[in-house]
């Protein structure tokens, strides 16, 4: 029988181990810092059949094709899709009306610029809804941070400070809530205990719903 290989063991101050299965298909573990290697195999093999299984789906989905960057590729925002279109007159290196528009001279710069805007309209509609969803819950961040995370959509660290991905901002509104729902109620419960999954359930009834779809559909969330 094929052995499962781990690609990385990533140690934290968390109290759980995690089993994460990139789009790669690739295993990555993230455990608490102490945790013994020969624990962490066992608990591997102890789950064998569900990594298999997760593995096997993976690698039945189609590969998505590369970005090229080129007029009339679509690009998501907020979980729609929008072209990309270039303009000799466009007043800005990149501008968002109805389409995504990149100024012709930038166009060897598309992806650059296309990054820089997505964090941008991250930070200001990921802060603005965490912001909002604080009040409601009373769960106060000591920050929000922007950033590059390519494997976790959001943490939160020990002291309450609270970090997403730049590329959640392709979601729909409704599945980056569920995310700021998600980290701010860690700031009190610091795992994926029976008492945290009741607490998120109280604020966002559907979020096993959500939680699915990001599962199923996070894949396009990159260029």
């Amino acid at each position: 029988m094929e052995e499962i290989k781990i690609s990385k063991i990533i140690r934290s101050k968390r109290r759980t181990i995690a089993l994460v299965l990139t789009q790669e298909a690739k295993l990555i573990i993230r455990a608490p810092i102490k945790t013994p290697e020969g624990y962490i195999h066992n608990f591997v093999a102890k789950s064998e059949k569900w990594i298999k299984k997760k593995i096997k789906e993976i690698k039945l989905k189609p590969a998505l094709p590369e970005k090229e960057f080129v007029a009339g590729e679509s690009f998501l925002y907020l979980g729609r899709n929008y072209l990309l279109r270039f303009e000799n007159n466009s007043l800005e290196p990149l501008e968002f009306k109805d389409c995504i528009i990149v100024n012709t001279k930038e166009k060897s710069a598309a992806r650059e610029l296309l990054i820089k805007w997505y964090k941008a309209e991250a930070k200001q509609k990921i802060s603005e809804r965490c912001g909002w969803f604080s009040k409601i819950t009373g769960y106060r961040p000591v920050s929000v941070r922007i950033t590059n995370a390519q494997k976790r959509w959001g943490s939160c660290s020990a002291k309450g400070n609270l970090n997403f991905s730049w590329r959640l901002i392709m979601a729909p509104l409704d599945i980056i809530d569920y995310v700021i729902i998600h980290e701010l109620v860690h700031i009190a419960q610091k795992n994926h205990s029976k008492r945290f999954w009741n607490k998120v359930g109280t604020i966002l009834p559907d979020y096993k719903k959500k939680r699915d779809w990001l599962k199923e559909n996070g894949r396009y969330f990159r260029i």
